[in-house]
Formats: C-alpha cells, structure tokens, sequence
C-alpha cells in the first residue's frame, strides 16, 4: 500500500474512527483502525465489537491495500502532523510514514483479521431534524448509569409514536425524558440505544438545519453523516416504563428564575463536592427557597425568591442531579413540583413541558 494525503485530512478522521478502537481487550485488532487505500481515497474503520466507525477521505493512491495500525499510537503521532502531507507506505508488518523531511515506522497488523463491518441496515428507520436529535441526546445521555449491574439502563430509549418521538434516560437515582416530533417514519418503533453511541453520534453530525435519517435492523442501528458511518448494538430487554414513576400529583409548585437558581445551588454545591452525595437541601416556605448546605469545610445558606403555591416542603438532595437538571432547561423560569422530602420531584420548563427531569431525594435525618 502507498499513499499521499493532507495531515489535516487524515488527523480529522483518525479523531473521529479512534472513539470505536477496543481499550479493553484481549483481541489486538480490535485496539487497531484499518486502512484502505482503494481508488482515490482511503477509508479508515474501528471496532470494539459494539459499535464501529467508519470514516472515508481523499488521497493519492499509488498502490491499492489496507493493513492495520495500533489505533491510539496512530491518532497520536497524526495529531502532530496536521500541517504537512502525509505518505503512507506498508510492506509486510511494518508501515512507514513519511512527512516533510522526515520518516518514522509504525509496526502493522494483517487487515484480514479485522472484524467484518455489517452495512446492510436498512430495514426500519425514522428521520428527525438534526438540531432535534442532537437536543434529544444532549438532553437525557447525562442521565444514563454508567455502571454494568444494569446494562440497559446504560442507554436511552426512543420510542416511535406516529409523529412523535419520546426519548428516556435514567440511572437509577433520577430520570430524563424529551418529547418532540419526527420528519417520517416507517413505522412505530422502540429501541434502546447505548448512551456512549449517541454522543458519537451527536459530535458527528453537523450543526444545520438538515435532517438526519436512523436506519434499524436485527438489533442495530446505522447513522450516517458526510464521508462518516457510524453502527451499533442496541440493548435489548425491556425499559422501565416511566408512567410508573413520575408522580401525577404534587401537594407543592415552584416558579423559580433559572440564573438566579442555578448560581445558588453552584454556591452551595461548592462546600460538599467531596461528600459521597454533595447533599444540599432546599427548604421551600413562603415566598423563597432557602438553599443550605453544609460540611467540615463551612456551610451555606441562601434564600431565592420563588412563586410558590402549596405546603411547605423541606427536601435533601444530590447537588449535581439538580444542577444537571437546571442547565438541560432553556426558559428563563423553570417550574419545580414537590410531594414530600422522601418522594421524587420534578424539574421542567415554566412554559414549554418538552422536557421533564425527575430526581429522588436523598434521605436525612434532619430534613424530615
């Protein structure tokens, strides 16, 4: 194989492919990126099993091949040379790469015992603008568990409706769902998509006004965007059903500013960022949350005044969950919904209930 591109080019997509390279394996190929040089272009793909990406750019080819190179080692050394052009020549297992004046070896596996890249998902599929999606992902990934006693909750479940889509996420601790609408479907559908492939999904798609096409087959997902292919396993198994878990009623409702929240909670949040639950508590009464926190460090205690209607509520809670919640919101006043200090409450928008944002509290032995 023998090849010229610009460094620009091939460190651009190195970036992207190296996100699907194994780091915890036992198989080597599967830490590599394969390079196919193939006409006047050269594709470069990476898997971990689960999912694979796929990036293809222009170059010079001299000599038509592909091998495999160690994939965080490559990355590295192109990141250096994205203002030169780049040759890159393999013969056996090892690969030179030549760049300005110089030349450095990079030792090279077998491209034939690289994973073969499943393409043919095209069965089912929905469409959504891009700028939704990316709001859909953004807006409840933060929420999936990152831990493996409960796979499925590592990922957020779409479901299908007609025109509507409803997108969920939760840990365990708390829970986020987005609703909105599709462009077209082929049909109602649901499918539980693994959080760490969204947000490769959501740094590969543009920024436009365009709309984006999700192909689904046999327990894979397919999304393409420019010269970028991405695939992925879905989980599969069934999701909780958030019905059974967001209260239908609340005996106390906030309106509070947002700004004027979220720089209290940060404040407060700043004393138990080393606590186990950064506990703060709110103690809602009158006209005005008071929001307190203490530790060995100091304590804090701030009132912000709030629209408040129902009982007075004293509720103990994870700082992080509640700043999360507050940022994912975009009016200027979001409203907050109580029952008592040992049930889950609820964050929205003021106006706009696109998106709800569910949190338990964390029980004490003084917020009774």
């Amino acid at each position: 194989m023998k090849l010229v591109c610009e460094g620009i080019d091939l460190s651009d997509a190195v970036l992207k492919v190296v996100k699907a390279c194994s780091s915890k394996t036992t198989v080597p190929v599967l830490e590599c990126i394969k390079i196919s040089a193939k006409n006047d272009g050269i594709t470069l793909s990476a898997t971990d099993g689960e999912i694979s990406i796929i990036k293809t750019i222009k170059a010079e080819v001299y000599e038509e091949g592909e091998v495999c190179v160690p994939g965080k080692y490559f990355t590295d050394f192109i990141k250096k040379l994205e203002g030169v052009q780049i040759t890159l020549v393999s013969e056996g297992k090892k690969m030179d790469i030549v760049y300005a004046d110089s030349q450095t070896s990079m030792q090279v596996l077998s491209a034939e015992d690289f994973p073969k890249i499943d393409l043919d998902i095209k069965e089912n599929s929905f469409t959504l603008k891009t700028k939704d999606l990316k709001k859909f992902i953004n807006s409840t990934s933060f929420c999936c568990a990152t831990d493996d006693s409960r796979p499925i909750l590592k990922g957020c479940q779409f479901v299908i409706d007609g025109e509507n889509v409803c997108v969920t996420s939760l840990d365990g601790f708390r829970l986020a769902t987005v609703s909105g609408k599709v462009v077209s479907a082929t049909g109602n559908m649901e499918i539980i998509c693994p959080a760490r492939t969204l947000n490769e999904i959501e740094k590969m798609l543009p920024d436009d006004d365009n709309d984006t096409e999700i192909f689904i087959q046999k327990g894979m997902i397919l999304v393409s965007s420019e010269d970028t292919v991405l695939t992925s396993r879905l989980y599969g198994g069934d999701f909780i059903k958030k019905e059974n878990i967001i209260p239908k009623k609340f005996i106390t409702e906030v309106v509070i500013e947002k700004e004027k929240l979220k720089a209290s909670i940060e404040r407060a949040a700043i004393l138990v960022r080393g606590d186990k639950n950064s506990l703060i508590i709110f103690d809602i009464t009158g006209d005005k949350i008071e929001i307190s926190s203490a530790s060995e460090i100091g304590n804090v205690q701030e009132p912000v005044k709030a629209e408040i209607e129902g009982k007075d509520v004293r509720i103990a809670m994870n700082s992080k969950f509640i700043i999360d919640a507050v940022n994912a919101l975009d009016e200027e006043k979001i409203a907050l919904s109580f029952n008592n200090q040992v049930q889950p409450f609820i964050c929205q928008n003021e106006i706009n209930k696109d998106k709800l944002y569910l949190i338990l509290p964390v029980r004490t032995s003084n917020n009774a």
